[in-house]
């Protein structure tokens, strides 16, 4: 049985931060929009979606990291799929902290 009911497992990571954490939040729109502190950008890595603000870089938000071949600035969640609705986090932190760059 799931402890956070109506919660999914995101990985949050901030500029100042070196890895990011494991944390539960609510899936919505509007609570993720808070987390990146703008529009919603979802850029897809295989099993898993990394949300950031769309308009991060025109807000001079300062850089955060590099996943793959793109580059982050401000707050990023990461979160997985389940069809048309964000689920889980697909890894561990120590699994995401090797994707950083």
């Amino acid at each position: 049985m799931r402890v956070n009911m109506g919660k999914i497992k995101v990985i949050i990571k901030r500029p100042d931060e070196k890895i990011g954490h494991i944390t539960w939040v609510s899936p919505t729109l509007e609570n993720l929009q808070k987390h990146v502190d703008g529009y919603i950008e979802a850029v897809r890595f295989g099993d898993m979606i990394i949300l950031c603000d769309e308009e991060g870089r025109l807000k001079n938000k300062p850089y955060n990291c590099q996943i793959g071949r793109t580059s982050f600035v401000g707050t990023i969640v990461a979160v997985g799929s389940d069809g048309e609705e964000f689920a889980d986090v697909p890894m561990d932190i120590t699994g995401w902290k090797f994707l950083l760059k």
